[in-house]
């Protein structure tokens, strides 16, 4: 015979009405909420910083084919920038401050902030892969980790994930790998 699913909702109730000012954040909840936080201001930080060498490369380039590849520079660097915003307000959700402070984006984040020779597209688009590459793998460790104690933040990072596996090949596209 299989396990039956059962929940006591008396005590749900219960809980919910007295343990209101946690918000989204209940008793099952099962991660650690602060080092979460610390991890999600991390992936704040490198979206951020990705945000902004996408843009930097996208009005910098030179070329002929400048176009196509600016292009697709920008559409990745508003990608990216929406990535930062969720995961700030997953934060915000899970009781957190996200951090968008200027000073400490580069130390937190994942990635570097690389700027090439503006006629040096080759450059840029490899740049732009490693950091993709960087962020698809620490964001696989950071979904196992995760596991079940979060499912909200797992299926956000699993989105953004997807996201970042397409930039790594649209990329790999315009390199001709």
């Amino acid at each position: 015979m299989q396990n039956q699913f059962e929940v006591d909702v008396t005590k749900i109730r219960n809980d919910a009405r007295t343990q209101m000012e946690q918000g989204p954040v209940t008793k099952t909840y099962g991660a650690d909420r602060e080092r979460l936080i610390e991890v999600l201001n991390q992936v704040v930080a490198t979206e951020v910083v990705c945000y902004l060498r996408y843009s930097q490369h996208a009005i910098a380039a030179t070329g002929i084919d400048r176009a196509q590849v600016a292009a697709e520079f920008t559409e990745h660097a508003q990608e990216e920038l929406q990535h930062g915003l969720w995961a700030a307000e997953r934060v915000s959700q899970l009781g957190g401050s996200p951090d968008f402070d200027p000073a400490t984006l580069r130390e937190r984040s994942h990635t570097d902030y690389v700027t090439t020779d503006e006629s040096d597209l080759k450059r840029m688009l490899q740049e732009n892969l490693v950091a993709e590459r960087i962020v698809i793998a620490t964001y696989q460790e950071m979904i196992r980790w995760i596991g079940e104690s979060d499912p909200t933040t797992r299926r956000l990072l699993e989105k953004i994930l997807e996201e970042e596996e397409e930039h790594a090949d649209d990329l790999t596209d315009l390199l001709g790998l």
